[in-house]
Parts: structure tokens; sequence; C-alpha cells
């Protein structure tokens, strides 16, 4: 495992599932940026609020732990903190190793 590597185990039956779960997040990161550029805060408030439910359902807990800080930060409108964690889940799809059990 590469330094800086996040590690997530997911259910061996959701294995077939898991490609397409990876591209969708990487949509959603396109559209996470494309609304902090478009100062979209309610867009982002809904993107935050579907990755916190999403991410724990296919055992990515912070996927839905950053969706929460995203969801918070477009409610006060914080785009500091919006800037950061958009750039955290950056990092972390980047990064993400994926092991079955």
């Amino acid at each position: 495992m590469n330094d800086g590597a996040y590690k997530v185990t997911v259910a061996k039956d959701l294995e077939d599932l898991i490609p397409t779960f990876m591209k969708n997040r990487r949509k959603e990161l396109d559209n996470l940026r494309i609304a902090l550029a478009a100062q979209d805060l309610e867009q982002l408030r809904q993107l935050g609020h579907r990755m916190k439910g999403v991410g724990v359902s296919y055992g990515f807990e912070r996927v839905s732990t950053l969706g929460k800080t995203i969801e918070d930060g477009a409610r006060s409108g914080d785009r500091a903190s919006l800037e950061a964690t958009i750039a955290k889940y950056d990092d972390y799809l980047a990064k993400v190793q994926v092991a079955f059990e």
C-alpha cells in the first residue's frame, strides 16, 4: 500500500457495484467543483447530503463524513471549508484502495 493511501474494506457481495460507485463519486467531485465555482450553496448542500447517505451504505465512511462537512459548510456559507473539504475528497478518491472480504 502506498504512503497516504486510504484502505476501505467492502463486503464481497458489493464487488461488482464498486467500479460504478467509484465512477459516480468522481462525477460527484466534478459536480461539487462546478457548484462551488457557481457559488451554488443549495446544490453543494444536496450533494453533501447525498454523499452522507451513500458512503456508509457501501462501506466508505469517509465519503459520508466529508459529505456531512460539505452539507454543513453549504448551510453556513463557509466557502473556505467547502474548498478544503472538496480538496480532501479529491485526495481521498485519488488514493483510496478497496479490498473485499
